[in-house]
């Protein structure tokens, strides 16, 4: 009764918009109080559950993003893809796209991404004669990527709850994220390929060496970050430190990053970090409490009972994660159906860096999805335009990054080559 209490008030918590973390941590504690157990032990839980070291690297790589994103980073490399297809049709939605791979090499989060992009971006797009629609649905969806190529925060999640090498994760990360920006880039050219009233420019090769200078320091960063992690020097909090530290040092030499820049970027990374990790440490004791209630040997049984297919399981498991990624925070949903659904994806023989790929790319695409699609609002909160408007736009770009998650899941080659050849 405890539980069916406790889940009936985490759904209307929810529902009537409460904070995710608190959502999980009032009626949580409530069933402490509910079934005996000292709420002390609730607290203990939940703290002792975010006092992990792979952890720090989370707050480390928002304070990068957020370091770069004050830099110029973000200008450096439109000017640059800008430069490199300025005689293309429709070269802007390549640029987008682009724009988000080189991007998503420092961020590691697609709500940076969208809020980065969108202020550029959006502008350009429609000074040059795209639709906002267009321009705002590619910009939300090309900025999944970033949440999906290393290093991406979800990715450190995901390693910390599953026990699992987070360079093992990154590596198995990367090419469905290519997927997904070469996804992204056939749509546009479908989408673009006829219309003639987009505006190009000739080709300067002046122009675009002189972008290139302004790029190099910036395209330094990734190697740095990756090569450490998958190179065994640095441990991937390690790389986030590094990497917020390069991205420092080069915004003061380039004097497009003040102290007071900086200073709002560790304010920026306080906040966001205090907010997961709330939810993070709500999410552990709500783990501990359905641990405890035997819910996953409930689930595992229940599953294995209606099939015995592995891809018929993670067609489930994906239709699962979209619809909870529509209305729940993606960190909390990692944090509350990991530890659930592993023991059975063992059980199917499924591998966990295969399993925590496609885990990852569907609750992004629940990012551009109402009611709660994050991505949606900063997409909204930046261009100063409606939430319906922006979802109507991106809906064309939906299509494709299904398409790759379904590969994904039918293939489990494409996530696993990469580890196995780097030995992770």
């Amino acid at each position: 009764m405890s539980l069916w209490i406790l889940g009936a008030l985490i759904v209307a918590l929810i529902a009537i918009r409460v904070p995710v973390g608190l959502a999980f941590l009032g009626p949580s504690l409530l069933y402490m109080f509910l079934e005996g157990h000292s709420v002390g032990l609730g607290f203990r839980q939940a703290f002792n559950g975010v006092a992990s070291f792979p952890l720090l690297a989370v707050p480390l790589f928002f304070l990068l993003g957020a370091i770069a994103n004050r830099s110029g980073v973000a200008d450096r490399i439109f000017e640059f893809a800008l430069a490199l297809l300025s005689k293309v049709r429709g070269n802007l939605g390549y640029v987008n796209v682009g724009t988000s791979v080189g991007f998503s090499w420092m961020s590691g989060s697609a709500l940076a991404d969208a809020a980065a992009m969108g202020k550029i971006q959006v502008n350009a797009m429609e000074k040059a004669g795209y639709s906002f629609r267009f321009a705002s649905g590619l910009t939300a969806s090309s900025s999944l990527i970033a949440a999906v190529m290393p290093p991406s925060i979800p990715a450190v999640i995901y390693a910390s709850v599953a026990a699992l090498s987070t360079g093992a994760l990154f590596a198995g990360s990367v090419i469905p994220a290519l997927m997904m920006a070469g996804s992204l880039v056939l749509t546009v050219f479908f989408l673009t390929r006829r219309d003639e009233n987009l505006e190009t420019t000739p080709f300067d090769g002046a122009r675009v060496r002189r972008a290139a200078v302004r790029m190099a320091g910036p395209a330094v960063a990734p190697i740095i970050i990756l090569g450490g992690i998958l190179s065994g020097l640095f441990t991937p909090t390690e790389a986030a430190a590094v990497g917020a530290a390069y991205m420092a040092i080069l915004g003061l030499c380039y004097r497009t990053l003040t102290w007071r820049s900086l200073l709002d970027a560790v304010r920026e990374t306080a906040h966001t970090t205090a907010s997961i990790s709330l939810i993070l440490a709500s999410a552990v004791l709500l783990g501990w409490i359905l641990a405890r209630e035997r819910v996953p040997q409930a689930v595992a049984e229940a599953v294995t009972s209606i099939t015995d297919s592995q891809l018929v399981f993670l067609l489930m498991i994906n239709v699962l994660l979209i619809v909870l990624g529509m209305v729940i925070d993606a960190t909390a949903v990692i944090m509350i159906v990991v530890p659930v659904i592993m023991p059975i994806a063992v059980e199917f023989g499924i591998d966990p860096v295969h399993l925590g790929v496609i885990i990852i790319v569907n609750l992004m695409i629940g990012l551009l999805t109402p009611p709660v699609g994050s991505v949606l609002y900063v997409m909204s909160s930046v261009t100063r335009r409606g939430v319906d408007e922006v979802f109507r736009g991106v809906v064309p770009f939906l299509i494709p990054l299904l398409i790759v998650q379904l590969l994904i899941t039918a293939f489990p080659q494409i996530v696993t080559t990469l580890p196995h050849l780097l030995g992770l």
